[in-house]
Order: structure tokens, then sequence, then C-alpha cells
């Protein structure tokens, strides 16, 4: 199984349709079973498409590139969190090959308030990977330190809402390094989750940002904030850092993570995981 988080920066971006082109392209290529993108963002002036989906929506331009090229195949999900600079909907996404049997969305933020900045949603999609229920997880969270919406309490949201028998994928913009002790991120490894890139036979040096970007405007250092993380310790065979100059162009502030994960059958899952 193919896994691909990127946090797309959509619409801050110089050169923002070619980059969509770009990354169409490289799903073409690459053939992902689960996307899942993070500030995905739509006008809040553009005309409604369906739902609460605009015709902008960084997700559908993505589907129409990739329709032009003949990828037909992926369901959209989306859902708006807050509001951007007063011209954006800000949302999660998850773009899957497989058919979608369940779709939800939630706060894991104190706020509901769309128009506060720091307010954050999560989207999930349940599908059907050869006979085995999975659900997999675009999340976009806040910091360790941040007193108004501590990530602890949002991470406790996520975590209660994830409660399941079935294996669960979590993928995204954890804004939270991999490399600071007692804090975001071994709160979560700390809840029975493993990381996909340490349980990797090949891998990278795992950096997602380098240098400052927004939230986190004095970083000086190369930062692994964009995981995907599991609920069991299925075998990874890879995980790659893409769109960062060394594999494929850069496409946003963010840089994206590859993962191939073997996932076993039915049968032998009961009894190795």
């Amino acid at each position: 199984m193919k896994l691909l988080t990127l946090n797309c920066h959509a619409w801050h971006e110089e050169n923002q349709l070619e980059k969509i082109r770009y990354l169409a392209d490289t799903i073409k290529e690459k053939a992902y079973d689960v996307i899942a993108l993070q500030e995905v963002n739509q006008s809040i002036d553009a005309e409604l498409l369906y739902g609460d989906i605009k015709k902008d929506n960084y997700g559908i331009k993505l589907l129409e590139e990739l329709e032009k090229i003949g990828v037909h195949d992926y369901s959209f999900v989306w859902s708006f969190s807050h509001l951007v600079y007063g011209i954006y909907e800000e949302g999660v996404a998850i773009l899957t090959k497989y058919p979608i049997s369940k779709e939800e969305s939630f706060f894991v933020s104190l706020s509901t308030d769309s128009t506060y900045w720091k307010t954050r949603k999560i989207i999930g999609a349940q599908i059907d990977f050869c006979g085995l229920p999975m659900s997999f997880y675009s999340c976009h969270m806040g910091w360790w330190t941040d007193e108004e919406e501590p990530f602890k309490q949002q991470a406790d949201r996520l975590l209660q809402q994830m409660e399941t028998d079935s294996p669960v994928f979590l993928m995204g913009d954890f804004n939270n390094s991999a490399a600071l002790r007692g804090e975001g991120y071994d709160y979560l490894i700390s809840h029975g989750l493993y990381d996909t890139y340490e349980l990797a036979v090949q891998k990278d040096q795992g950096t997602t940002v380098e240098g400052k970007i927004t939230g986190w405007n004095d970083n000086k250092q190369d930062l692994r904030i964009d995981l995907i993380l599991m609920s069991k310790p299925f075998p990874v065979l890879s995980s790659k850092v893409i769109f960062n100059n060394r594999n494929k162009s850069i496409l946003s502030d963010h840089f994206g993570v590859e993962v191939e994960v073997r996932i076993p059958e039915e049968s032998e899952s009961s009894q190795s995981i």
C-alpha cells in the first residue's frame, strides 16, 4: 500500500497551477492508494460546486488535472477548518483509489470558530483494502506549547475518535518535531502509535521543513513534523521525503512524505499483528 501526505500550502504558492499539474503527474506515476492533504484552500468568494466545496478548491483542481492525464479513479473528501487572511477557506482532504465506505470530520481544537486561525478540524475516510477495513485521517494539528490550543488536548480528542479495532493511519502536519523529547511526538507514540519512518527498512533523513515557515518563524533547524503514524505495526518497506528538490521538485513550504506499507493478508494479519 502506497501512501502520501503533503501540506500543500494551497494558493499561497507561486506558479500554483503548474505545481498542481506536477503533483498530478507524480500521483499518476506513483499510483498512491491514499493521499492526505493539508492546507487545502478555496476562495471564500468562489462559486459553490457542491456541498461546501467551491470551484477553485485545490483538491478539485487536482482532480481535474488528474482526469486530463487519464486518471479517473480517485475519490475526494474535504472539510473546512478555518479562514485564512480573510481570503481563503482552509481545510483538510483525503484522496483514495478505493471506495469510501465511511466519511467523518470533527474538531480537535477547543475552538469551533471558523474565523479563528487556530481552529483545527480532522477529516477521516474508511476504505476496504483487500478485505480489511482501514481508516485514514488527514491531520493538521497545533503546537505543544500553545496555551490557547494545546496540542495535548487536540491529540486526546483525536485518539478518542480513532478508537477501533481496525487499522488506523494518521497522516499529516503535526506541528511537533519528532526530535523533541517529552512533547507532542512522544505523546502520540506513548499512546500506542507506530511511526512508519522508524519502522521503514529504507528511509532518508526524514526532514520535511527546512528553516522558517509560517508557524515556525524562528526555526533554524531541519524538522520532521509531517508524519504517517499507524495503530498497528505493519511492515514498512520504505519512507521517503518527496517534493524537496532531491526527490521531485518543491511544491510547498513543507515537503511531502511517501511511504510503502505491506498489509498482510487478513488471515496472516490476525496471527502476526
